[in-house]
């Protein structure tokens, strides 16, 4: 009988460590939590999860294998997702306070970070890694599929809202409209830097 312990810890281990590290996600949750607060991001990072948990499922059960077959949907992705960043990056960099806009101020909603995660080659490589590295063969196949997109999603879960909490705490300093406009160009270069990222062989599908 498989020893589901030995499955746990590692999958959590890998878990925990690529959904705590910096990436689009991460970078765009912080802007938005010194701008929005927490409450008002809440909706992004609701959708970052259920985005995310979509996506592993949607590799596991199939998707994954056309990046195998059909090699150039990987440039593809990376040519969209890069020019998306940018654009993100562009929004960062030119927000302003909420009180200072002529209508309210919108951070992303649910759907809008969900449908990011399709075009966020940092969550492609985590499904991918995630499902190749865990998934069992066999008969084990689908229940460890889903029991490896529940686990991902419980970990990712408080690792993005943390970072949200780190840009709360940081916009508490930037009560200067100079400050909070320095803090949003140097998120805005983060995520235009994570392109770069992209393009580097470790960043291969």
């Amino acid at each position: 009988m498989f020893d589901w312990h030995s499955f746990y810890i590692p999958l959590m281990t890998f878990a925990f460590a690529s959904s705590i590290t910096p990436g689009p996600n991460n970078i765009m949750l912080t802007a938005s939590g010194a701008n929005y607060g927490f409450f008002r991001t809440l909706p992004h990072i609701a959708g970052v999860a259920s985005g995310f948990f979509i996506l592993l499922l949607a590799v596991a059960f199939g998707l994954g294998n056309a990046f195998k077959t059909w090699p150039v949907l990987q440039t593809i992705l990376k040519y969209i997702g890069s020019a998306y960043l940018i654009f993100l990056a562009w929004k960062i960099a030119n927000a302003s306070r909420p009180e200072q806009h002529n209508g309210p101020a919108k951070p992303f909603t649910l759907w809008q970070a969900a449908l990011f995660q399709v075009v966020n080659v940092k969550a492609w490589i985590m499904a991918i890694g995630s499902m190749s590295a865990f998934t069992l063969a066999g008969a084990d196949y689908a229940v460890s599929a889903l029991v490896i997109a529940g686990i991902f999603s419980l970990i990712n879960l408080p690792c993005i809202s943390l970072w949200t909490g780190f840009g709360v705490a940081i916009g508490r300093f930037l009560q200067h409209d100079r400050a909070l406009r320095t803090f949003n160009i140097c998120m805005a270069a983060l995520t235009a830097g994570s392109v770069v990222l992209l393009y580097l062989p470790e960043s291969s599908l």
